[in-house]
């Protein structure tokens, strides 16, 4: 994949995240909560996946409270995180012609074809599935 290709995927996911974050933030205010879901697996079969809470999360970490962003689901901070780190990493690399986020991607990527590292990372996801499943997302 080209650097430009790579660099314009993840901020047009960075800026959908923001753009549903955004949408979803009036919902959550004041302690609302309402049941529509974009998730498909949880509408047909009405089992989280293992995404499911991931938008609670990161409003959570908006808000600062991040024992209940925790709780919503634990990849939340890992979505927060990106969303806000990615869009800063590939400006600063255009700014300075530097080609450092397409360089942790190659590595990343490489990395995680590892058994290794894919076996736990998989064995984590489904954890975290688990994790929705017993709390009733």
């Amino acid at each position: 994949m080209s650097r430009s290709k790579l660099y314009a995927i993840a901020l047009a996911a960075c800026c959908a995240g923001w753009l549903y974050v955004g949408i979803q933030f009036p919902f959550n205010q004041s302690g609302k909560q309402h049941d529509v879901t974009l998730c498909l697996i949880k509408q047909v079969t009405n089992v989280p996946c293992p995404s499911c809470g991931t938008t609670r999360s990161v409003m959570a970490m908006i808000e600062g409270d991040f024992v209940s962003s925790f709780h919503w689901n634990p990849l939340g901070w890992l979505v927060g995180s990106m969303m806000f780190i990615i869009p800063l990493w590939i400006t600063f690399d255009l700014i300075c012609k530097k080609g450092s986020f397409m360089h942790t991607y190659q590595t990343t990527e490489s990395w995680f074809k590892s058994k290794w590292v894919a076996g736990p990372a998989i064995a984590l996801v489904l954890a975290n599935w688990a994790w929705n499943i017993c709390k009733g997302l």
